[in-house]
């Protein structure tokens, strides 16, 4: 069976939540705009508000419309780097503040193509955190994520549920004020 994506927008726009394959690991998602949908995920997860959730964007385009400035070597880097790669950056106005810290959110260009064609149909960003209860190991695999995170969420993807590879998260990086990259994991 397949995922209905106008099924998932309707229930995105709703401020559900929904549990997907991305480029890295299992996540939990949901409109990245709406703050009573980002408080359900803190609620599954049972993890502190002050810890930021990080967000997906389709493309840079979209990248764009939701931070102040990118650092001028992150394209090139983007499309260099090998693995999945979250970067922090200044935040623009139209995220609310409990995905920023200190004014700054971490996002990435999703790589997996059919969460990339859901998020730029949605047309907003999606947050993008691991599968997991904080403080337990991240899921590597679908058949890892616990029972009780899958009936949490209003919404599972049958895409990649038999996938047998073991996922990992991304790389997060941010540029210093200095114009290096400083890698945080």
């Amino acid at each position: 069976m397949k995922d209905n994506f106008d099924k998932i927008i309707q229930l995105l726009k709703a401020g559900k939540v929904i549990l997907y394959p991305t480029d890295t690991i299992w996540g939990l998602g949901c409109d990245a705009t709406n703050v009573d949908a980002i408080n359900k995920i803190y609620e599954i997860k049972k993890r502190d508000t002050d810890n930021p959730l990080l967000i997906i964007v389709s493309d840079i385009d979209m990248l764009k419309e939701y931070v102040k400035s990118i650092h001028p070597r992150v394209e090139t880097l983007l499309v260099h780097h090998k693995r999945p790669l979250t970067i922090i950056y200044p935040a623009g106005d139209m995220l609310p503040d409990i995905l920023l810290k200190k004014g700054k959110i971490a996002i990435r260009i999703i790589q997996e193509p059919v969460i990339a064609q859901l998020v730029k149909r949605f047309g907003k960003p999606i947050v993008s955190t691991s599968a997991n209860i904080a403080g337990v190991e991240f899921p590597k695999t679908f058949k890892d994520i616990s029972s009780s995170i899958i009936n949490s969420v209003d919404y599972v993807f049958k895409y990649r549920q038999n996938d047998k590879t073991l996922g990992e998260p991304s790389v997060i990086a941010t540029y210093t004020k200095r114009g290096k990259l400083k890698f945080f994991r």
